[in-house]
């Protein structure tokens, strides 16, 4: 976890600080009754409207990206769609067509989610690409987790395309690989090459 606030202050300023903004928060959380009886009741909390600070459209995919993992890896299936256009094509890792629609990939994810425990889903190598309202993006990933209650682990690769839609960035096409673990064999027929033995020192 990130500390937001380095550097030092000594013990007895640290203790005051944090009395003082323990007594704001309290004051901030309790309010006064009469403030609190001239608020409507129909008030409701703002929609979440993503990140507050303004981004550009690369950080802006980068976030979109995070937040996608963040939401497969909870099975937050509202969330994940945020990000999903409705008209998503989706290429899984597995031998199977292609998946057309968020609303026929939603059972299938589900069914898989389902499957899941205790799931982590790291990303690495990012590298992104724009070109006007549309753009791409690749990254390797890391998955561990429990699988039908063992262990399992894979990596592999990810290629997401991007399209500008009322200003959001949208997934429109997501074709995911997963790299195979398996060492490289020989081939059968592949002839055996002798190894030079070093010379036998003489006897005479």
């Amino acid at each position: 976890m990130k500390n937001y606030f380095p550097g030092g202050l000594g013990g007895c300023a640290n203790r005051a600080v944090a009395w003082l903004l323990l007594g704001a928060a309290l004051l901030l959380a309790c309010g006064s009754p009469a403030a609190a009886q001239k608020k409507k009741k129909n008030d409701t909390p703002p929609a979440d409207s993503g990140p507050v600070v303004p981004m550009g459209d690369e950080q802006a995919i980068d976030y979109t990206i995070s937040e996608m993992l963040g939401a497969w890896q909870l099975g937050d299936v509202e969330r994940m769609h945020k990000d999903y256009a409705d008209d998503v094509s989706i290429v899984n890792g597995i031998w199977a067509p292609p998946v057309f629609t968020w609303a026929n990939y939603v059972p299938i994810y589900q069914a898989q989610r389902a499957r899941m425990q205790q799931v982590r889903m790291d990303r690495s190598n990012t590298y992104i690409k724009l070109n006007g309202n549309f753009a791409w993006a690749c990254y390797q990933w890391d998955f561990a987790g429990m699988v039908d209650g063992q262990p399992s682990a894979a990596r592999g690769q990810t290629t997401l395309i991007f399209e500008k839609r009322n200003g959001h960035w949208l997934i429109v096409h997501n074709h995911t690989s997963v790299a195979s673990t398996a060492q490289p064999t020989a081939p059968a027929n592949t002839p055996q090459v002798a190894q030079p033995q070093p010379d036998k020192p003489s006897t005479h």
